[in-house]
């Protein structure tokens, strides 16, 4: 448990006055840092030097090993060995890609990782969104582009442009970031072209180059928040929220088991204390049933 500093342990602000790591390197620290201040009470401090690209890019350079959680626990091990004085660490880690369900629509999911490593605590705060740019383009000529850039909000976000082979992305051959304005994406993309004969666009994911990622790292932040103020009735560890979700709602028509969710369990992860809560609705709709609607 957090250590308590003569407040009681249902406090709202239990770490006030601790310094904690924020690993990265890319600007996090504007949507972290004042929702973990004002939550728990933390003095966010970004880990000076951190090089959080060697876990992964995503411009290709260095491959991301493991999952996005694995790269996110990562970088908060790299921000304990460089600031050995701070008992809490902070990192967050994209993923982007299709939607499972929806064809052709881009998600983006975010995670915000919170570890004591006093405690043993580790919170991890989660929100996935549809709001993404994520997008790219093979282009041949400059005026190609502008239209590419118009249509992923352009220098508001940034622009990566890379060697082009064979109509696949080749950062090998050629890799210009920080592309700031229009002069800037025309000489950017007349370079790849002499190199490559065709240029590979791609935006920007990275978080100082991408408002509208920042605002689903804050919304992350938010739900690790949530996570912290839910707390085990048991033994009031934080971090007792739904842990798995169970199907099986009978269908309104036949009264077979359905995909949709009758119950919802929430388990602490130190005493093991559980609570099932069944869902309100009593039959599934039978757009939902197997059977009904195959």
């Amino acid at each position: 448990m957090p250590r308590e500093r003569g407040s009681q342990p249902n406090a709202p602000r239990p770490y006030h006055g601790d310094v904690a790591a924020l690993a990265t390197m890319h600007g996090k620290e504007r949507v972290i840092a004042p929702i973990l201040e004002h939550a728990l009470g933390l003095r966010i401090r970004v880990t000076p030097d951190i090089d959080t690209d060697r876990f992964g890019t995503f411009s290709r350079e260095v491959a991301r090993t493991g999952s996005q959680l694995d790269a996110a626990r990562a970088k908060i091990s790299a921000a304990f060995d460089i600031s050995p004085e701070v008992h809490v660490a902070i990192a967050s880690e994209g993923s982007f890609g299709p939607h499972p369900d929806i064809p052709f629509v881009p998600l983006d999911r975010e995670l915000v990782v919170f570890r004591d490593r006093v405690s043993g605590l580790e919170l991890i705060g989660h929100h996935a969104s549809l709001l993404t740019n994520l997008s790219h383009a093979v282009v041949s000529d400059v005026a190609a582009a502008l239209t590419f850039a118009e249509r992923v909000q352009f220098p508001a976000h940034g622009i990566i442009a890379m060697g082009c082979v064979d109509g696949q992305p080749a950062p090998d051959r050629a890799l210009i970031k920080n592309i700031c304005d229009p002069v800037d994406l025309g000489n950017a993309v007349e370079k790849v072209i002499r190199i490559c004969g065709a240029a590979h666009l791609e935006t920007d994911m990275r978080a100082h180059r991408n408002p509208t990622r920042m605002r689903v790292i804050k919304r992350a932040t938010l739900d690790l928040v949530r996570r912290f103020r839910s707390r085990c009735p048991q033994c009031a560890r934080p971090g007792f929220v739904v842990s798995e979700r169970m199907g099986g709602l009978p269908c309104s028509w036949c009264g077979r088991p359905t995909s949709a969710i009758r119950a919802e369990a929430s388990t602490c992860a130190i005493c093991g204390h559980r609570v099932e809560r069944v869902a309100e609705a009593r039959a599934a709709d039978p757009g939902e049933c197997a059977d009904c609607n195959p």
